[in-house]
């Protein structure tokens, strides 16, 4: 299959652990994104990268919550896509979603990087999810560079003299 992205940016980040979380609603588009993060992140040359599957874009934040406390992972990918319809639905799942994920990541200190693409219409979900549009090239990207700064700060502390 003939890449349709660039992935030459991508950072190595040899021996991380990634989570990617992803709600089942409107996967024929997400599993795209899915796809080329899980190809780009192999390119990074990640040791472990598991792909966890939840119902809708709802649930996402409780799973990352629930994977977040396992201190397994690196950096959680969450993955989902939140359609606007005549209801205020749509807000409403947004807004508990992103409060929520941004709890868990500064609760656990775990990196999370969201990819719920928030539409009027699927046909942008779709253009976001296909070629060099597809939003799993950024996250794979986002991953990379997160956990690289992680790990050099890590390093830092490490090896700097102690302050009195």
């Amino acid at each position: 299959m003939k890449k349709s992205y660039e992935s030459s940016g991508i950072i190595p980040i040899p021996g991380a652990s990634i989570a990617i979380l992803q709600a089942r609603w409107h996967s024929e588009h997400t599993d795209r994104i899915v796809h080329v993060c899980k190809e780009m992140l192999e390119l990074a040359q990640c040791a472990r990268i598991d792909l966890h599957q939840v119902p809708g874009s709802y649930e996402l934040a409780f799973a990352a919550k629930k994977l977040a406390k396992l201190k397994r992972y690196d950096a959680i990918m969450v993955v989902g896509a939140i359609v606007k319809g005549e209801t205020d639905h749509y807000q409403i799942i947004l807004d508990t979603c992103i409060r929520e994920l941004g709890k868990v990541m500064y609760d656990f200190e775990v990196p999370i990087i969201m990819e719920i693409l928030p539409v009027s219409e699927i046909r942008h979900l779709e253009e976001r999810s296909r070629g060099k549009n597809n939003k799993g090239i950024e996250a794979a990207l986002a991953i990379s560079e997160i956990i690289t700064w992680t790990r050099s700060l890590a390093l830092t502390q490490a090896i700097a003299p102690k302050i009195k």
